[in-house]
């Protein structure tokens, strides 16, 4: 047997990795017995349904006995046939029987080629100067050089920012470090606003496509546009032309209490890439699901979307994603997302007034978030070498809970946050286990920074 973190590159080059040798619901088992609480849903917002459910296994290895691959150039199969039609029913607002589904493999996939079916359709659309995707900072799409180039997450950026092909990014919708220093609703929702300005000054026979997360996760810590937000979104869309792409890799399939999270917002994109919770973990799959005339734009000229890998609409990842969706609608789960959410927010406002680390909670469903400020009335962030979030992350492990720790609240550089999203089967009682691992975890790294802290 080869010694651990030996010969394996992992997310860290400086800590062990406990070695995972089971799951079950919402636990994780590592190789000396010890239990951990999947409190981020993995790495992180994908563990839907929780770990260890046969049928899914089952539904999976039914499939690859009767083949696990074929020649897609040349093929179909009926786990992908019967997928993109259950996807096409179930499907938000406008695109509900009236959408059409590309399977890909992974969320930045799914991204990535929601940007190429932009593209793609104002060129058979005979406008081909429209090539710009308008973005937000602090927004994150995912991890291919295209992608992290319209995706607005600056520690992701820095590094690779000569090889991107330049997209406009407008504020994001934050209402904790509004950046226009006002408050909702006299606000006028000044950050939607801003994409119209940005259109015009890049001229809107330019702008391809908006693209923005309901809830944005990983960026801001979980953090939900205010209300009336998209609505005032579509509207500029549709007055420029220009397509809305919603990113939904993590909100979708109820992790924010309603199947999709851009139905919070009642607004129909035009596009939506979504991937996670389709699948659960249990295998990789994400989807572009788009309206039924953005497709036929290239039907009608006879031009295959110029997208696809050699694994998209995997036979046995679809058998996957089928038993996925249906344990998620047959145990209810979205429900159970909604009301297990309304517990942890009132439980982690109990927790705020104990620890005065905890700068803001926030959130839609099970999927929340926490921020750490040194000093709570003006919200003042800790420096990034303290670690804030790090320091949580790793406390909460060593209690038995885990979390995903998140930087850059505040112009992308400053501010700590912990993203949670735990599988939408969890109890009650779990809830509350959750919340008592998270309470002990805070407590510990409050007493770390001592007087740093300032109530």
């Amino acid at each position: 047997m080869t010694q651990p973190n030996v010969h394996a590159v992992h997310r860290d080059w400086d800590r062990p990795f406990p070695t995972i040798v089971r799951a079950e619901g919402i636990y994780l088992y590592d190789s000396n017995g010890r239990r951990y609480l999947d409190g981020s849903g993995g790495s992180s917002v994908v563990t839907t349904i929780g770990h260890a459910v046969a049928e899914v296994a089952q539904a999976m290895f039914d499939q690859a006995q009767r083949f696990s691959f074929y020649p897609a150039h040349a093929f179909t199969n009926d786990c992908f046939l019967e997928l993109t039609d259950m996807v096409v029913s179930l499907a938000p607002g406008e695109l509900k029987d009236a959408s059409r589904v590309w399977v890909t493999c992974t969320g930045t996939d799914a991204t990535d080629d929601a940007v190429r079916l932009a593209r793609q359709y104002w060129v058979e659309r005979g406008q081909p100067s429209k090539y710009q995707i308008i973005a937000r900072w602090q927004g994150f799409h995912g991890n291919t050089i295209s992608a992290a180039g319209f995706s607005g997450i600056v520690s992701r950026r820095r590094i690779f920012q000569p090889m991107y092909v330049d997209s406009p990014h407008i504020p994001p919708a934050f209402c904790y470090r509004c950046p226009f220093e006002k408050t909702y609703p006299e606000c006028d929702l000044l950050c939607a606003r801003t994409l119209e300005s940005t259109i015009r000054q890049q001229g809107a026979e330019n702008v391809a496509a908006f693209i923005a997360e309901p809830v944005v996760g990983a960026a801001l810590g979980v953090a939900p546009a205010p209300p009336g937000y998209f609505q005032v979104i579509r509207e500029i869309c549709d007055r420029y032309d220009v397509l809305f792409i919603a990113d939904e890799v993590m909100t979708g399939w109820g992790r924010t209490g309603r199947l999709w999270g851009i139905e919070h917002w009642e607004t129909t994109p035009d596009i939506l890439a979504t991937a996670k919770g389709m699948t659960a973990g249990y295998t990789p799959l994400s989807a572009v699901i788009a309206r039924d005339s953005i497709w036929k734009a290239l039907q009608d000229h006879h031009s295959p979307f110029k997208a696809g890998h050699t694994l998209n609409a995997n036979a046995v990842s679809c058998a996957g994603a089928l038993a996925v969706i249906a344990y998620t609608l047959n145990h209810n789960l979205v429900e159970n997302s909604r009301l297990r959410g309304e517990q942890v927010t009132a439980g982690l406002r109990r927790l705020m007034e104990r620890h005065p680390l905890i700068g803001d909670v926030r959130g839609l469903g099970l999927m929340f978030g926490l921020e750490y400020v040194r000093r709570r009335s003006t919200r003042e962030p800790f420096p990034p070498e303290r670690g804030v979030s790090a320091r949580v992350e790793r406390a909460a492990l060593r209690h038995g809970l885990v979390t995903y720790p998140c930087t850059g609240s505040l112009d992308g550089t400053l501010g700590d946050m912990t993203l949670m999203a735990p599988p939408l089967v969890i109890t009650p009682s779990e809830v509350d286990e959750l919340l008592a691992l998270l309470d002990r975890a805070i407590g510990e790294v409050e007493q770390e920074l001592g007087q740093e802290l300032e109530a």
